[in-house]
């Protein structure tokens, strides 16, 4: 009886051994294949600089999208693949320049503050939201996303009109408070007043965050259709009138700004110097999507590149995970 209870119990041994070498066998190759993918999306992140220094020494004062930058790169690889995509930061609003531009009247009707005033980029924010045509994006949320945004960024706890400080993120169920600063990542709109799930994923191709940067600088010669809401916002332009701009913009781009600016559509304006000063017909923010696979890993990693003409191209921000 003792021999087959001894029997017993090192069979259950050997049994819970051989389960834990397999799970450690198992963790140690997942290890392995993460750290693979990891490696090919830093070869294609080393790949795409080299890529960017190239594509502005041959063009330096021109980036459109019909150079070969813009087109989805996808290469086989041993045991898996990537898929890289490069985007334009500058083709989007970027938010953490909410409070540029000049300002107009003041927002509370003679507040005790003057961060109340409304600024020329407070304004074509407003109006890009209202351009997207969403029922449940009306003008009072509008109002209160954009007041609720400055708000989030700039540095005192002075709520304008419509906006938010810390008494009301404090007052909700799972209190925090604002950030008084940049944002660090456009999934940080999501947690400000006034932005809905029910029209945020309608936003956020149009809105962007430089690390770091809070100029709002749009090269022209990068928004594509979908991007109309933007140049909306930032002219004043109908959505008809900014259809057909960007749809009949010369082959390779605008050469020069002025180009762009002597449009008869956008003379007709009168933009101040201050909104003119957004547009540009190059690139110095670019980010680059990859997303690598390895056996059964998959690895995604974010880039920011800023390209400075005395530096070269430099890594700023690197983001691991989200989606692509």
């Amino acid at each position: 009886m003792i021999v087959l209870m001894v029997v017993a119990l090192v069979a259950v041994l050997a049994v819970d051994m051989g389960s834990r070498l397999q799970l450690q066998i198992q963790r140690t190759m997942n290890l392995k294949d993460n750290n693979q993918a990891y490696w090919y999306a830093l070869g294609a992140e080393a790949f795409a600089r080299k890529s960017i220094q190239t594509l502005v020494t041959e063009s330096p004062d021109v980036i459109s999208l019909d150079q070969p930058w813009a087109q989805e790169f996808t290469y086989p690889l041993e045991s898996g693949g990537l898929t890289a995509n490069l985007e334009d930061l500058q083709a989007c609003f970027n938010l953490n320049a909410i409070l540029s531009g000049a300002s107009g009247g003041n927002g509370n009707g003679g507040s005790r503050n003057a961060s109340n005033n409304q600024t020329e980029a407070m304004e074509a924010f407003h109006t890009m939201l209202l351009a997207l045509n969403i029922d449940e994006l009306d003008a009072y949320t509008a109002n209160t996303v954009r007041d609720s945004l400055a708000d989030w960024v700039d540095e005192d706890d002075f709520p304008r009109s419509y906006g938010a400080e810390d008494s009301e993120y404090e007052s909700r169920e799972f209190p925090y408070l604002a950030a008084n600063g940049p944002l660090a990542s456009t999934s940080e709109l999501r947690i400000i007043n006034g932005v809905s799930p029910k029209w945020i994923r309608n936003l956020l191709p149009l809105v962007c965050v430089i690390p770091d940067n809070t100029d709002l600088k749009i090269n022209v010669n990068t928004l594509d259709e979908e991007d109309m809401p933007l140049l909306v916002g930032l002219t004043g332009l109908d959505t008809q009138q900014a259809s057909s701009l960007i749809s009949g913009r010369p082959q390779g781009g605008w050469e020069k700004r002025e180009d762009f600016l002597n449009d008869p559509a956008i003379t007709a304006l009168n933009l101040s110097n201050s909104r003119l000063d957004w547009f540009q017909v190059k690139t110095e923010y670019f980010m680059l999507h990859t997303k690598t696979q390895y056996n059964k890993a998959t690895f995604k990693l974010s880039t920011v590149f800023h390209v400075d003409t005395d530096n070269g191209v430099s890594i700023v921000n690197r983001e691991f995970g989200g989606t692509y």
